[in-house]
């Protein structure tokens, strides 16, 4: 008896579909209002702070601890979201591309802080001095295979994180009753 009333109410509660036209003109918004500079210029500015932010806790604590790529990929991601506003795979391309050179640009510094507290030169002098050769030279040096798991979960988190995220409330306004 219980499970007939059920099946009665679900009977009488319309099921609902995405209307296509509606779906459409909601993409076309999104795609217009999208900005890829400015997704770039704010996953940038991500990518300096989760560099400085990488050296810096490498710095204090004399250890590098990988996990932090988890951190800068989500940084990243978000600011080239949340200042890009897109949905178009560009967006993730350059989330992953930013976070990677996050993580490359803090152990770089990090390496630097060393040589200089132990070498005694200015932080600044040295990175004035640096040229491809000397920059990989010195990523070489200091290299292990478990950096490259932690650079691809920054690369995977900086991709994921950069796409604008469409709301359930959003795809509600989208829906029409099934006939």
């Amino acid at each position: 008896m219980q499970q007939e009333e059920n099946q009665a109410v679900m009977a009488e509660k319309p099921e609902f579909e995405i209307d296509e036209m509606k779906y459409q003109q909601f993409i076309n918004e999104i795609e217009g209002n999208q900005n890829l500079h400015l997704g770039i210029i704010g996953g940038l500015v991500a990518a300096v702070i989760g560099a400085a932010i990488w050296t810096a806790v490498t710095v204090v604590t004399d250890f590098q601890i990988g996990w932090m790529a988890v951190g800068i990929g989500f940084l990243v991601g978000f600011a080239v979201r949340v200042t890009g506003k897109g949905i178009s795979k560009s967006f993730g391309y350059v989330g992953a591309i930013l976070a990677l050179a996050s993580c490359l640009a803090g152990n770089l510094f990090s390496i630097c802080v060393i040589i200089s507290k132990q070498e005694a030169i200015p932080f600044f002098y040295l990175l004035t001095r640096l040229n491809p050769q000397i920059i990989a030279e010195l990523m070489k040096s200091t290299f292990s295979p478990i950096d490259l798991l932690f650079y691809g979960i920054a690369v995977y988190e900086g991709y994921r994180f950069s796409f604008r995220q469409v709301t359930e409330d959003e795809l509600a306004g989208l829906t029409r009753a099934k006939a």
